[in-house]
């Protein structure tokens, strides 16, 4: 009992930071999605070598970089994952909160998509059904605005395909070591970038008054709360249920949605709102399914997903 209510605290606190994850990144305006995405980076690597050397985890950091294939995979990974980052911080900075939380209600349909394409899973009816709900929110919000909701596909599409890579990992490689490799790949290209705009003077909050140091621990923060928030989710990961931790996943996109609306004011116009409906009731057609499937061994459930 005592290890659930602890895996429940730890799970809710993760998804509930990768929640509040779009004020963050508000605050940092007017840096732009790639000094953010830049920053994320570098300093995600630095707070995870930090827990490296306090856990005494350099062995296992080891045993990764010199296993190639596990290293090329987790440098696959790293790339899809910086597109997921750079579109995410994107997406907030330019008043498009509502679709990234879409695109987060929608990665555990995609996921599942994913899993039949490239797993060779077999959909269930209800599935089925989910799916098709899902599809037809997608064309209702796309018909609605008059524009292709791209930037919810491609996060839920990048975060599906970063979720399917990682499990050729598998649980030979824990979260931190994981995430250490991925940030060491990307870390280089983030350095750079910011070397490049900081000599040419095109930072985002350069010349603006009132923005100094504050700005840039808020910068450095990025990867506190990147790596704070992957350790919870993997505290939680290991004492609770599949499912319970597939249902709190969507505490996040629940948090982007109240705060796009109620926060940033991004307008709700009839079709968004009855696209989100739709999405809803697909996400409660597939929980449902996946309830009713937990007994079962070696049926695929609705995964628990870890939001970036």
């Amino acid at each position: 009992m005592t290890s659930s209510r602890s895996g429940l605290a730890y799970g809710a606190g993760a998804y509930l930071m990768w929640g509040l994850f779009p004020l963050l990144m508000a605050a940092l305006e007017p840096a732009g999605a790639i000094e953010i995405t830049a920053h994320r980076a570098v300093w995600s690597l630095v707070v995870c070598l930090a827990i490296v050397a306090v856990v005494r985890g350099w062995r296992p950091l080891r045993e990764v970089l010199a296993n190639r294939r596990a290293f090329l995979t987790l440098a696959a990974a790293a790339i899809v994952v910086a597109v997921n980052w750079l579109i995410y911080v994107y997406a907030v900075v330019t008043d498009h909160v509502n679709s990234a939380s879409l695109g987060y209600y929608i990665n555990p349909l995609f996921t599942v998509l994913l899993g039949v394409v490239f797993l060779g899973e077999r959909l269930r009816r209800m599935q089925i059904v989910a799916l098709a709900i899902a599809a037809v929110a997608v064309l209702v919000i796309g018909f609605g605005l008059g524009e292709f909701p791209w930037i919810s596909l491609v996060l839920a599409g990048s975060f599906g395909l970063y979720g399917l890579i990682k499990k050729r990992v598998g649980t030979s490689v824990d979260a931190v070591t994981g995430l250490t490799v991925e940030t060491l790949v990307l870390a280089p290209v983030g350095l750079i970038a910011i070397l490049v705009m900081g000599s040419t003077g095109t930072f985002g909050d350069r010349g603006e008054p009132g923005l100094g140091i504050g700005h840039d621990l808020l910068l450095m923060s990025t990867g506190i709360f990147t790596a704070g928030a992957l350790l919870l989710f993997a505290a939680g990961s290991r004492r609770l249920p599949l499912f319970v931790m597939g249902l709190l996943q969507y505490i996040a996109p629940t948090m982007m949605f109240i705060l796009a609306v109620w926060h940033f004011g991004e307008p709700m116009p009839p079709s968004r709102w009855a696209g989100f409906v739709l999405v809803w009731v697909a996400l409660v057609v597939i929980s449902v399914d996946a309830w009713r499937a937990r007994p079962r061994r070696g049926v695929a459930q609705v995964e628990a997903a870890e939001p970036v």
